[in-house]
C-alpha cells in the first residue's frame, strides 16, 4: 500500500495499521455516523498499540495507544512523552508553544500554579449565573422563530464563545466572527487555518495592547500583571497563554453540547429519562463525557521506550484518542453501554496526567447548564425530517448540521 512507505524502518510489519484518523470509515466525514463506535471496535483487533501512517493533522504517521492504562502510563511520564509540538505557531510560519499545553514540567508548573486559580470552582461557580442566562436567551431567541434550528452555528458555538468573550470582559457582538474564526481553525484546510490563526492572533495582540493602557477584571488584564519566579510575563508569553484560552475554551465544549443533543435527538427513551430525573443530569454529563470526548493528546518521545512490544524510538509521535480509553472494557464494564448512573466513571475525555484540561471545571458546568436549560424549554426533539448529521472524526472529533425539530 502507498501508506507503508511512511512507515519508518524501526516499526515491525505487523504492528501496521491501515487505520487512520481522518480518512478511515466514519472518520470522514458521514451523515448519521459514530465515529466513537468505529473506534471502540480498534479493540477487537487485539494490539493494545500500533503503528497508524499518515494519522496526525500535518500527514504523519504515529503510534496509536488504546487502553486506558497505556495512556495514563504515556500522559502521566512526560519524561518520556513530550508536550512540546508547537502545532498552532507553526500554522503562521512562526515558532513557539502554546502556554502551558506544550510545555514540559517542571517548566510547566509555574504557568500552571498561576492558572489554576482562575479556572478554580469556586471562580466558575461565579460564572454560572452568566452562562445560565445566556442559554436562555439563545434557547428562546431559537423558539422565537420557529421549531427547529441547527444546534451547532445556533446554540453550542455561541453559548460557547459567549462564556469566553465574558471570560475576556467583552461583549459579544462579534459573536459569529468568532465562531468563524473557530470553525476555520480547527475544521478547514491548511490556508484557512493560517488565516484564521493570523486573525487569533491580530485580535488578542490588540486587546492585550489595549488593557495595557486601561486594566480590567479580566483574564487578558490579569496576564499583563502577572508575575512568575518574580518576573513579569512577556508579551509571548502572553499570547501564547491567551492562544490556548481561545483555542480550549471554544471547539470542545460546542463539540460536546453538539454530541450529547445528537445522541439524545436519536434516543427519545433517552431524553424522557432526563425529563423524568432532572437531577440525573450530571450525572449523565458526565457519561456522555466518557462516550464522546473529542480530543486526541499526542506526545513526541525523547527517547527510545518498548510499550507493549512495540519499539519506540525517539521522535516517533505517539497518539492517545481519549474516546479509545473510554471505550476499554477493562476500564469500564460494558464500555458501549450508554449509562446515565454509572459509578466510578474515571474517563479521560480532559486527558490525563501535568497536561490534564485546565478549564475542565468549566467546560462541564457550560455542558450541564446548557443542557439543563435546553430541556427545560425545549419539548421533545429529533433529527429534523429530510435533513442528515454529518459526524468527523479527526483532530477533534466532532458533528455538523445538526438540525433539531421540536414541533
Amino acid at each position: 500500500m502507498a501508506t507503508r512507505q511512511r512507515v519508518p524502518d524501526h516499526v515491525p510489519p505487523e504492528k501496521v495499521s491501515d487505520f487512520n484518523l481522518y480518512s478511515s470509515p466514519d472518520m470522514q466525514p458521514t451523515p448519521f455516523g459514530d465515529p466513537f463506535a468505529a473506534i471502540s471496535r480498534l479493540h477487537e483487533d487485539g494490539r493494545p498499540v500500533f503503528y497508524s501512517p499518515e494519522t496526525t493533522r500535518d500527514g504523519d504517521g504515529a503510534w496509536i495507544v488504546l487502553k486506558a492504562e497505556d495512556q495514563r502510563n504515556v500522559l502521566q511520564n512526560s519524561d518520556a512523552f513530550s508536550s512540546y509540538r508547537k502545532i498552532f505557531s507553526s500554522a503562521i510560519g512562526e515558532d513557539w508553544p502554546v502556554i502551558p499545553l506544550e510545555i514540559d514540567p517542571p517548566e510547566h508548573r509555574k504557568y500552571r500554579s498561576l492558572l489554576n486559580p482562575l479556572l478554580s470552582p469556586q471562580r466558575i461557580a461565579k460564572m454560572e449565573p452568566f452562562v445560565t442566562a445566556k442559554a436562555e436567551e439563545l434557547i428562546e431567541g431559537l423558539k422565537a422563530r420557529g421549531t427547529s434550528a441547527e444546534v451547532m452555528t445556533e446554540f453550542a458555538f455561541p453559548l460557547a464563545v459567549s462564556v469566553f468573550l465574558n471570560f475576556l470582559g467583552l461583549s459579544d457582538d462579534r459573536l459569529m466572527e468568532f465562531v468563524g474564526w473557530a470553525d476555520e481553525l480547527l475544521h478547514q484546510g491548511p490556508e484557512q487555518r493560517t488565516a484564521a490563526a493570523h486573525k487569533v492572533l491580530g485580535f488578542l495582540d490588540d486587546l492585550t495592547e489595549q488593557r495595557r493602557r486601561e486594566p480590567t477584571d479580566d483574564f487578558i488584564s490579569f496576564l499583563v500583571a502577572a508575575e512568575v519566579e518574580g518576573r513579569k510575563l512577556t508579551d509571548q508569553e502572553v499570547r501564547a497563554i491567551a492562544v490556548l484560552l481561545f483555542v480550549g475554551g471554544l471547539d470542545t465544549v460546542a463539540t460536546a453540547i453538539g454530541l450529547d443533543l445528537y445522541y439524545l435527538a436519536r434516543n427519545p427513551d433517552r431524553q424522557q429519562e432526563l425529563r423524568d430525573n432532572p437531577d440525573l443530569m450530571p450525572s449523565a454529563v458526565e457519561e456522555m463525557l466518557r462516550a464522546f470526548p473529542s480530543i486526541t493528546p499526542i506526545r513526541t518521545a525523547t527517547r527510545d521506550i518498548e510499550l507493549q512490544g512495540c519499539p519506540i524510538r525517539k521522535g516517533d509521535l505517539v497518539s492517545c484518542p481519549s474516546m479509545a480509553a473510554n471505550r476499554d472494557s477493562a476500564e469500564f464494564p460494558d464500555p458501549d453501554v450508554i449509562d446515565f448512573r454509572r459509578e466510578d466513571n474515571r474517563h479521560v475525555a480532559f486527558s490525563y496526567g501535568p497536561h490534564r484540561c485546565i478549564g475542565s471545571h468549566l467546560a462541564r458546568r457550560e455542558v450541564i447548564i446548557g443542557l439543563a436549560e435546553w430541556f427545560n424549554r425545549i419539548p421533545p426533539f429529533r433529527i429534523k425530517e429530510g435533513t442528515a448529521p454529518v459526524t468527523f472524526g479527526g483532530f477533534v472529533f466532532g458533528v455538523e448540521n445538526l438540525v433539531l425539530d421540536w414541533s
